[in-house]
């Protein structure tokens, strides 16, 4: 390995973890780093004083413009839209904080902000960097960054409320609903759901799966408590096995058919550790990452 390359080789991990943010697709978030790559190993890096912050940029843009090509087919997606889910190391990020900054829940809120808000939140917020640092990043004047940055910390704070997490309690629960789940225990499932739970459930039109939010805990409940009676995506509740995981920075559920990957599930909680909401991932095309078994560090430093 040549020096370009190891000096790449110890920032990509880093690089992933920007790109993933920013795309909320694993696949995606590859494929940009392989691109940055490619542009670093064509580069005359004799000048570059910073190649940490260099290639930052490089795979920020990159994540940029893939972002901006994907807002027409994400608006025109079937049901609703929700991240890549990804294998993650238990207590892999650095803090809560960072752990949080990969949640289902706000990479979801993250997808409303326009391809420059994002970008700017997840440098400047997530990833430390000053507003000055960023907008070279983003190739944007200072102002225009600042702009940006404000507009997204208002948008997601309005979206998305801060609690003090309990990462122990949020387990426990998390082990509570996969026993009342596979159980069939309805009464479970409803002492452990806020009485307005949402359920968010992507299929993709490619496998069946509710096209609006499923919301009320009795609803709900009802919902996971047939799992393992009926027949889902074909396959026999006697073929269907599910487990526990660490899923984008928290714990999660993974359901398993004998050859695949049929579903992802991550929860929301509120200060009290109920389940606020869940998000159901069933698209099969975004169910690849967890399939490879790959687990990410998506630590911010």
């Amino acid at each position: 390995m040549d020096a370009g390359q190891q000096v790449f080789h110890e920032h990509r991990r880093l690089l992933f973890s920007v790109a993933y943010r920013l795309l909320g697709s694993a696949a995606d978030a590859e494929d940009a780093v392989q691109d940055a790559w490619l542009k670093w190993s064509a580069a005359d890096r004799s000048h570059v004083a910073d190649p940490k912050a260099y290639l930052t940029r490089i795979v920020s843009n990159l994540a940029l413009e893939r972002l901006r090509s994907a807002q027409h087919t994400r608006e025109s997606y079937i049901g609703p839209w929700l991240p890549e889910p990804v294998l993650t190391a238990p207590d892999a990020a650095e803090t809560v904080t960072a752990a949080e900054t990969v949640s289902m829940a706000l990479l979801v809120v993250l997808e409303t902000l326009s391809p420059l808000e994002r970008a700017v939140f997840v440098l400047n917020e997530v990833f430390g960097y000053s507003h000055a640092e960023t907008a070279r990043m983003v190739e944007r004047a200072e102002p225009a960054v600042r702009q940006a940055a404000h507009r997204a910390r208002a948008h997601v704070r309005a979206r998305r409320p801060r609690f003090t997490a309990d990462r122990s309690r949020q387990r426990q629960v998390t082990e509570r609903f996969f026993a009342a789940a596979t159980g069939g225990d309805v009464s479970a499932l409803m002492e452990l759901l806020s009485p307005d739970v949402t359920l968010w459930t992507d299929g993709g039109g490619k496998v069946r799966q509710a096209l609006r939010p499923v919301v009320g805990a009795a609803t709900v409940a009802s919902w996971f408590a047939a799992i393992g009676t009926v027949t889902y995506q074909g396959v026999d509740p006697a073929d269907m096995r599910a487990e526990l995981a660490q899923i984008n920075g928290g714990s999660g559920i993974v359901f398993r058919a004998p050859a695949r990957v049929i579903a992802t599930v991550t929860f929301d909680f509120d200060a009290g550790g109920r389940i606020t909401a869940i998000h159901n991932v069933a698209n099969p095309d975004k169910l690849q990452a967890v399939t490879d078994g790959t687990t990410h560090d998506l630590g911010t430093q």
